[in-house]
């Protein structure tokens, strides 16, 4: 068998890690050895003190480090992806490639249509954990885009950890760095998966920044999905195919 790419795999900051590339590493198989690594922000019952991305930067090295990953893939999902971009700018001699997934955060100097979306995310830090959720799904999402409704059955257990960990990343995106120009030198081919029904004025903004730093980034939309229902869920054989070709041309 043909030696296999060494991945690892950061999510959102809702569903953890495994049931959330589940179905991606279904279709990959055996042509990876795959680490979806929860994040760091979820690994007690609160928020490590002094939480920051440095945590999950930290986090990944670990991880990496103890399943004998030199050099590796990293693929990062909305608030896996701002780990994954705050990573890439520390530690880009450890990188093969980068995969964003609608990061939630690509540093702090934003469009003003970026900045917008920011400060109406933090306004609803002060509702009830319900109307909360639903209000910071529709602001990432398209208009006229409905949010998913909740699944049936009552909340698994890890959903108790949510509201604390989205206010502590939030936190972390306000008071967190990235190096523009470390990300200007990253030679390594990078990919962007764009949802045709996100909120464009922060997911396709953001994209446009990235790229103008990324010297080899590959935009793709998908046009029938949004951030709440994004391609490694929803598509997985089409964002399997684009991760494999990124992964062999970085390879070579």
């Amino acid at each position: 068998m043909a030696t296999r790419h060494a991945v690892v795999l950061l999510p959102g900051i809702v569903l953890p890690a495994e049931p959330a590339y589940a179905a991606l590493l279904q279709v990959l198989g055996e042509r990876v050895d795959a680490v979806a690594k929860d994040l760091e922000v979820y690994a007690a019952d609160e928020p490590p003190l002094g939480y920051g991305l440095r945590i999950e930067v930290e986090g990944v090295l670990r991880v990496a480090d103890a399943h004998g990953f030199g050099r590796f893939h990293l693929v990062g999902y909305s608030a896996g992806g701002a780990a994954s971009l705050a990573f890439t700018s520390v530690h880009s001699e450890r990188l093969l490639s980068l995969a964003l997934l609608e990061p939630a955060w690509a540093g702090n100097d934003r469009t003003s249509q970026e900045e917008a979306v920011m400060r109406s995310l933090r306004a609803f830090e002060q509702l009830p954990p319900d109307q909360a959720m639903s209000g910071f799904q529709r602001l990432q999402l398209a208009p006229g885009v409905d949010p998913p409704p909740p699944p049936e059955g009552p909340p698994p257990a890890w959903m108790d950890k949510r509201p604390a960990g989205i206010r502590a990343i939030l936190d972390a995106f306000d008071k967190g760095e990235l190096d523009a120009g470390a990300l200007r030198a990253f030679d390594r081919p990078a990919y962007f998966a764009l949802g045709g029904r996100s909120n464009p004025d922060y997911f396709a903004r953001m994209a446009e920044r990235l790229a103008a730093m990324l010297p080899d980034l590959m935009i793709e939309t998908f046009p029938e999905r949004h951030h709440f229902d994004p391609p490694h869920r929803v598509e997985p054989e089409r964002l399997a195919t684009s991760l494999l070709t990124l992964w062999q041309r970085a390879e070579q």
